[in-house]
């Protein structure tokens, strides 16, 4: 995908380079001159564009991601799992972030203590009826662009989301978060990725509320899980609870 770009640069740049002291000393062209700089500027340009470009195409990216999504989405529907996923830090998932979708209704939380194991079935508590899968998903694995672990607060929660949706990925213009006592609330300006009305999405979320809840979860250190996700024109309101 770079090839090319590296290509035009350099071939721009060195017949610039060759031609400008014809053009001005040998042949008084001014004009010309001209042109052989400006042919040297878009070569250097050119090269600076393809250091630029990602090593993987966003095409690429996205067949990646859509299908990761349709295995689980397959897994999901195979198992008519229609549970809120729960999303769980990496403390508790021997340091992957994953989320747990439970199969039973009944499924919580509240007897889950130490880590989880690292499997695709786990049981989180001594009940026969807490079982869940565990899933990766397009948040948790977005949680490896962060520099640092996000901090508790809203602030620390509302800067990484602004650095991974808006800075690295450009699938949102803005992030605002508010936290209470077991709440987090999220609003996205201006979101470019839509969610559909199918299990899956009504188990994990969309795409951008589960990067809101795997950065959330990692930062608060707790369990969390969406509650709520409305769209409105040009914003998107994401509430999250989080679980003790």
């Amino acid at each position: 995908m770079n090839r090319p770009y590296k290509i035009v640069g350099l071939v721009l740049a060195l017949s610039g380079a060759v031609t400008a002291p014809i053009f001005y000393f040998l042949v008084g062209a001014v004009a010309l001159t001209a042109v052989s700089l400006s042919a040297i500027i878009l070569g250097f340009m050119s090269m600076i564009l393809a250091n630029a470009r990602p090593y993987v195409s966003p095409e690429a990216c996205q067949m990646l991601l859509k299908t990761s999504m349709e295995n689980n989405s397959a897994l999901i529907e195979e198992l008519g799992l229609s549970n809120k996923a729960i999303y769980l830090p990496s403390t508790l998932r021997g340091g992957h972030s994953q989320a747990l979708v439970p199969l039973s209704s009944n499924g919580h939380l509240q007897h889950a203590s130490g880590k989880i194991p690292g499997r695709l079935i786990v049981r989180y508590g001594p009940d026969l009826e807490e079982m869940a899968i565990a899933i990766t998903t397009a948040g948790s694995i977005n949680l490896d662009l962060l520099p640092n672990k996000p901090g508790p607060t809203a602030s620390d929660i509302e800067s990484s989301l602004n650095y991974i949706l808006t800075g690295v990925l450009d699938i949102a213009d803005a992030t605002s978060v508010s936290v209470t006592d077991s709440v987090v609330k999220i609003e996205v300006t201006r979101p470019k990725l839509s969610s559909d009305d199918n299990r899956y999405y009504r188990c994990l979320g969309s795409p951008i509320a589960s990067i809101a809840a795997s950065v959330s979860s990692e930062a608060l250190d707790k369990p969390v899980q969406i509650k709520e996700e409305t769209s409105t024109k040009g914003k998107s309101t994401i509430t999250l609870e989080i679980l003790t």
